[in-house]
């Protein structure tokens, strides 16, 4: 995977990856942007969204589940100190399938979180999940508190 990340003057970049789709990224005006683009961590966060709910909509059908709905909701904790990284993320997966069994709904999330999603993997954040299925809610197991580093440092 390759990307280049182009300088366009104050603090705006354009940036480009293998896909040929180019997202702009800026600062907010108080650091000396202009507010033209999104903020790169935003497009961490969103990435991450992005990655697990491919995985899990793949994976529900491929469990030949109807979705007449995904959005997953991400909510982000940052260090006051610098670098001002990621300390926790709640990932809320607000699933419509009317009909559908939860072990099922539950499982393809689960998968997402354990096994498939690489943004998920790639960051130190502790990541909580919930799923919201149907209007219902539900702690996802195993998601609670763990960052996938110390998952695997033990």
């Amino acid at each position: 995977m390759h990307g280049t990340v182009s300088w366009q003057g104050k603090r705006r970049f354009v940036g480009t990856g293998d896909s040929g789709h180019a997202v702009t990224m800026d600062a907010k005006q108080e650091a000396g942007g202009e507010n033209s683009g999104a903020r790169p961590m935003e497009l961490l966060l969103l990435g991450l969204g992005g990655c697990t709910g491919i995985d899990v909509t793949m994976i529900l059908e491929r469990m030949r589940i109807d979705c007449e709905r995904v959005d997953i909701h991400l909510d982000a904790e940052r260090a006051a100190d610098l670098p001002q990284k990621f300390t926790a993320i709640t990932l809320t997966y607000e699933v419509d399938a009317p009909g559908a069994p939860l072990e099922r709904v539950m499982r393809a999330v689960t998968l997402s979180q354990e096994k498939y999603c690489s943004a998920s993997h790639s960051l130190s954040a502790d990541l909580h999940a919930v799923l919201v299925l149907n209007g219902e809610r539900f702690p996802v197991p195993g998601s609670m508190g763990k960052s996938h580093t110390d998952a695997e440092d033990r």
